[in-house]
This record gives structure tokens, sequence and C-alpha cells, in this order.
């Protein structure tokens, strides 16, 4: 999956172009890579129509969790790619100032993200006793900057890019279906915020050579 490189540093957009550096990003792309093996345009799903509804509804079902008040201008949705779900936390004005203020943030919105994660799971999973399906998704996480902002004079897109943006990309594409696959220092924050983890080991990813990976396996630790 390619994304738009970042912008050169220091940041010199084209003039018009809007765009903003977010230091405490954190990025999730969510899969369900099963759905086009399964698509098929027949008479009896309407050309395909039937598949590209169901879609529609798994999609617009994640959309309601972003409006929930736990992550409403917390939680922003990127943009779908076919079956791939991309949102991202820490976007927008409220930058931190000092370092203790970006450690903070970067905790939360990590941590934000992560259970956002496990809500699209049960989201897909409700869906599935729904309609009597078994579709799987395939979650990878990543954290850190990125640039933010808005391209193009004909249908403008906001969007976000950089290095974070790619390695997300790659936890998902490299993940497992059912798992939540994150590098390992997205994992160190998650666990010690009370999450269980399972470490995969070392992954190769394009571009970055090989990362160790673990698994996000619940959202706290049993007593």
């Amino acid at each position: 999956m390619s994304h738009a490189p970042s912008f050169p540093s220091p940041l010199t957009p084209p003039q018009g172009y809007y765009s903003e550096s977010c230091e405490c990003a954190c990025v999730i792309f969510a899969s369900i890579p099963e759905f086009w093996s399964m698509y098929s345009e027949t008479e009896i799903n309407q050309k395909g129509v039937e598949w590209l509804r169901l879609l529609n509804e798994i999609i617009g079902d994640f959309d309601d969790i972003i409006e929930k008040k736990k992550y409403r201008g917390k939680v922003e949705k990127i943009k779908t790619i076919g079956s791939t779900y991309m949102a991202a936390t820490g976007l927008g004005e409220n930058q931190p100032q000092t370092e203790e203020e970006k450690v903070k943030m970067l905790h939360q919105n990590v941590v934000l993200m992560a259970h956002f994660a496990f809500e699209l799971i049960r989201t897909l999973n409700r869906i599935n006793r729904e309609i009597f399906n078994d579709l799987k998704m395939r979650i990878g996480l990543n954290h850190g900057p990125v640039v933010a902002g808005v391209i193009g004079s004909q249908k403008p897109l906001y969007d976000i890019w950089g290095d974070t943006v790619n390695v997300a990309s790659r936890m998902d594409s490299t993940g497992h279906l059912t798992k939540i696959q994150v590098t390992e220092a997205t994992a160190n924050i998650l666990s010690s915020h009370g999450f269980v983890l399972e470490k995969r080991g070392s992954v190769p990813v394009k571009g970055k050579g090989e990362l160790t990976t673990f698994f996000v396996v619940s959202e706290q630790r049993k007593s």
C-alpha cells in the first residue's frame, strides 16, 4: 500500500495548501482482506451490489464508533482504501508545547487508538453474527510524527504522510487475521497501561529491514 511521501523538512508545501506537523499521532490501518476474495458479481447479489452494500454498512458502523463520546474529536477518520479503514489520533491544532506534555499526549493517543482497534473488532464480530458470516480483521498500529494536510485543487483530499504512516500500513499488511500488530515502541506504551501483549518476533518490513513486533492480546491484564 503506497502513500504520498512526506513534505521535505523544513515543511514547504505549495502556496495555498494547508498542512501541519503533528508530533504525537497514532495511526491505524484496519483491513478486511478476505472481503475482495469473497466478492462476486452474480444475479443473486445483483452484480455485486449486495456486497458493496455490506461493505458500506461495515464502514458506516466504524464511522459511528468515532462519533461516540470517548472518541469524538480525538480519533480522525482519514479515508477508506478498498476494504481498509484508516484513522489517526493526535491531529489538529492542540499540539504539545513541552516534552512532558508530548509524552502525556502520546500515551493518551496510543491507548485511545488501541481501544478503538478493539471496538472495530467487536463491531465486525457483531455484524458477522447478524449476517451469519465470518469476516475477519487484520489491524496495524504505529505512533510518531506525521504531516497532515489537504492536497489537490479538484476534490481536495485531507491525508497524512510520513514514516509513521508507512510503518502503520506495514503493521497491517504483514499482520495476521484477528490480530492487532504493533511496533516495539508502541507495545512498550501499551504494556505500561495494562494491555496484554504477545511478542511475535522479527518481521521484515519494506524500507525498514527487520522490526520486532507484538500482537495486542487484550485491553487489560487478568488479575
